[in-house]
């Protein structure tokens, strides 16, 4: 009987389906039903993502505190400052325990100067704010950095960062894109009236420490420079925002990598009132002297913009060496400069191996500078015949448009610049009457055609390589390109 009624059953569901407009009625329910489970998924994921803010803050260490669990206030008034220190001597003490994290709520945190430990995360909630005190008085002293044995804008001290670090290993500071304020106005405005005596700090300086990730949060109001990693190691900065205004800011750079080995600056936006960001290992014969250099570097996928300087710089203060630097997916917006490598006389070290890939330059004024007279030196006893070294430099795919002058490279008899590459260059200008490249002592290549014209002492090679012998032994440069081009004059 159960054997019938299965034979049955299947011989319904044949006739059922070979009726054409029954099986299509069928496959269109399903295909729907198929579609609305889909699209509910993607609604509930996207209302699951709106109320991530709302989660409670992550666990990434054993150990978690709230910084309002050690008396703080977060009403923009109260000093936080003995919160903090309470706070971070406690995860001190359990660095062998695997460290603790720091929370900080939605909340204005003010408070002076205070240092990081290691094994610690600091985490900044959305709406977070850590505040610093803006009386220059609450701001400790420190001595000159060994490698520029001068505070950098004055003799002697300089002043620390709001939150620093020395010699720590294992330190994250993240957050759901929480804010550290410098309150870099007053400090701005002192500096232009000459009315401090020391070097202004930095926002977040950490030296001479290893592993070190700084995520997800903002920077902005710097007093001086905003991230400043010093002689450190394995460190990675991701998906940071850092602003200041793009006029009256002094000095604000975004990130300087500074005698720094093994790091990544990756998914940022920086938009500053000095470099974005300025690779630098040194400066004169206190750099040559301490000799550490920056290596290993990568910087891809930033959006920048800098109206005062260089949307990405290598120096001036370079004279510990810098080698081994990518920077590619990066977009320079509204800004004077695009990329720039600075060094003079007196300097020392060397700016060697670095590629260039994959930029875009948009409202730049320059869009490619190499200076080698940046004379600014930080006391008599420099030795003018430390000459610098610049070479292996390329830049490959390079687009934008609105830019009034493509490449400006001036070495000298002295430092003269070698082995530069271009390859796959197209540059709109907005200045008309100069088309071509600004050089001086330059030795190099071009490999296939770019636009603008190339300087005329760089060797011109076809797209596989091959080195391009003119027709005309003595044919202007500009003519050799046109017919490299196909361009019949």
């Amino acid at each position: 009987m159960f054997h019938q009624q299965r034979a049955e059953l299947r011989r319904w569901v044949v006739s059922f389906l070979s009726n054409h407009k029954t099986l299509f009625t069928v496959l269109w329910i399903v295909g729907f039903a198929s579609v609305f489970i889909w699209q509910r998924n993607i609604v509930d994921n996207l209302l699951s993502f709106r109320r991530a803010p709302g989660r409670p803050m992550p666990r990434f260490r054993p150990f978690s505190f709230n910084i309002s669990d050690f008396g703080a206030v977060g009403d923009g008034d109260t000093d936080n400052t003995a919160a903090f220190e309470r706070a971070i001597s406690t995860i001190a003490k359990l660095g062998k325990k695997g460290g603790g994290q720091l929370n900080v709520p939605p909340g204005v945190w003010l408070t002076c100067p205070f240092n990081l430990t290691s094994h610690m995360t600091l985490y900044l909630a959305e709406d977070a704010v850590i505040l610093g005190v803006d009386d220059e008085k609450k701001w400790p002293l420190m001595p000159p950095l060994p490698s520029y044995g001068y505070g950098r804008e004055h003799p002697g001290p300089r002043y620390g960062s709001l939150i620093h670090g020395q010699n720590l290993r294992d330190v994250v500071i993240t957050g759901n894109n929480g804010t550290i304020d410098g309150q870099g106005q007053t400090w701005w405005k002192k500096y232009k009236r000459k009315a401090l005596n020391n070097t202004r700090g930095p926002l977040v300086q950490i030296m001479w420490s290893s592993d070190i990730v700084i995520s997800d949060i903002t920077l902005r109001n710097s007093p001086f420079w905003t991230l400043h990693p010093y002689d450190c190691k394995n460190v990675t900065i991701r998906n940071v925002t850092i602003l200041a205004p793009v006029f009256e800011a002094p000095n604000t750079d975004g990130i300087d990598p500074d005698s720094c080995e093994d790091m990544v600056i990756e998914d940022c936006y920086i938009s500053v009132g000095d470099d974005g960001i300025a690779i630098k290992s040194g400066w004169d014969q206190y750099g040559i002297a301490y000799g550490r250099p920056s290596k290993n570097i990568l910087i891809r996928n930033l959006i920048v913009r800098s109206m005062v300087s260089a949307g990405v710089s290598i120096g001036s203060e370079m004279s510990g060496g810098v080698s081994n630097v990518t920077v590619e997916n990066v977009l320079v917006w509204s800004s004077r400069r695009a990329v720039r490598i600075k060094t003079a006389p007196g300097r020392g070290g060397y700016v060697r191996h670095i590629t260039y890939r994959n930029l875009t330059f948009d409202e730049v004024r320059v869009g490619i500078v190499i200076k080698t007279d940046y004379n600014e030196h930080p006391d008599e006893g420099y030795d003018p015949k430390a000459l610098p070294i610049i070479e292996d430099i390329s830049f490959t795919s390079i687009h934008g448009q609105g830019v009034r002058v493509p490449v400006r490279i001036h070495g000298s008899e002295d430092i003269p610049i070698r082995n530069i590459t271009f390859r796959d260059m197209s540059i709109g200008i907005s200045y008309k009457k100069k088309r071509i490249f600004q050089c001086a002592f330059v030795q190099g290549r071009v490999i296939g055609s770019i636009f603008p014209a190339p300087c005329e002492n760089l060797d011109l090679y076809d797209e596989m390589g091959k080195l391009y012998v003119p027709v005309a032994a003595f044919m202007p440069c500009t003519e050799i390109f046109a017919e490299m081009q196909g361009i019949v004059a």
